[in-house]
């Protein structure tokens, strides 16, 4: 018998709900991993609240770091004891133990601890997808990037000052700004009260920038677009504030043919070897000091729910994990 987070219908934060669970034994392809430090990532409310479908009743949570305690028949590359993380499969991370496919575990490295595994590994993927291949930053180039003081803004900003761009982070109050000026950020813009589009060109000298990457989504969408200097991409990657309205085609030729794009962490780290890819580099970064975490809230696993009430009200920075 074990313990985890459980929903049977979409909502707010108050469907989810601790429950017992038997897990059996794995089958020829799964492995059984104890967590030690599970990560809450903003794409859980969308689970919750039915944004992205999952068939009810359902587990929540992709991200957790942990201990294999039992492998099934087929499983060769990992043993009880090992140090696993992963954040991909099915939702049920929010767990104390669960079964999971051994193709989405990632074995970590001495220097990486179980925390700092769960409280990096998909935001730190999916910053190294954003800024290395979604599009590929490099030295001198100036990029805006949304919820800079959030759990990949956080990360990402640190990364990309690595490469040598100058950053322009947005955030929602001053002491944001501080942290993420702390993290990467070159220049900040307090949302709240400044129209960032405007100040973006200011920055740029009215040019714009080739790249924004925005993952607040419907309130910042428009502004976005805005930002870019001609032929610049808008890569949109999440949905906080809502999600973005339909785009319409001819406006992206008006302000100067511009590109939009929605990727995912699913395709950008599909397989194992992109996985292997990501994290290797996520990890190596990590180690050479280029990123520090900020992890800045913990929950116990039963309190769930205020977890995901912090995050939705834009209380949080940098990584929130839950401790089972």
């Amino acid at each position: 018998m074990t313990h985890a987070i459980r929903f049977s219908e979409f909502g707010g934060p108050d469907v989810l709900t601790l429950s017992d669970v038997t897990l059996p034994a794995p089958q020829a392809q799964e492995v059984l991993v104890r967590h030690t430090a599970i990560g809450v990532n903003y794409v859980d409310t969308y689970h919750r609240t039915g944004l992205y479908k999952v068939p009810l009743p359902s587990g929540i949570g992709v991200e957790a770091a942990g201990v294999v305690e039992r492998v099934g028949s087929e499983v060769h590359a990992f043993k009880p004891g090992d140090r696993v993380a992963y954040a991909t499969g099915a939702p049920g991370s929010y767990a104390e133990a669960r079964l999971i496919g051994a193709e989405h575990l990632l074995r970590l490295p001495d220097k990486i601890s179980d925390e700092t595994a769960a409280a990096a590994l998909l935001k730190g993927m999916t910053a190294e997808y954003l800024i290395r291949r979604t599009f590929r930053v490099e030295a001198g180039q100036t990029v805006l990037f949304h919820a800079a003081a959030g759990g990949v803004g956080l990360i990402a900003c640190q990364w990309l000052a690595q490469l040598g761009a100058r950053v322009i982070g947005t955030v929602g109050s001053e002491q944001k700004a501080e942290l993420a000026r702390r993290h990467g950020c070159a220049e900040t813009i307090v949302y709240t009260r400044e129209n960032f589009a405007e100040r973006v060109r200011a920055l740029t000298e009215g040019r714009g920038v080739p790249v924004v990457y925005d993952s607040v989504g419907k309130s910042t969408f428009t502004g976005s677009l805005d930002c870019l200097a001609p032929r610049g991409l808008l890569v949109s990657f999440g949905n906080a504030s809502g999600k973005p309205d339909p785009v319409d085609l001819a406006l992206l030729g008006q302000k100067g043919s511009l590109y939009v794009t929605r990727p995912s962490l699913a395709a950008y780290a599909g397989t194992p070897e992109e996985r292997a890819q990501s994290s290797s580099a996520l990890f190596e970064a990590i180690d050479k000091g280029w990123i520090k975490l900020e992890i800045a809230q913990r929950f116990p696993l039963a309190d769930a729910a205020s977890a995901h009430r912090a995050l939705e009200s834009r209380g949080t920075v940098g990584s929130t994990l839950l401790v089972p």
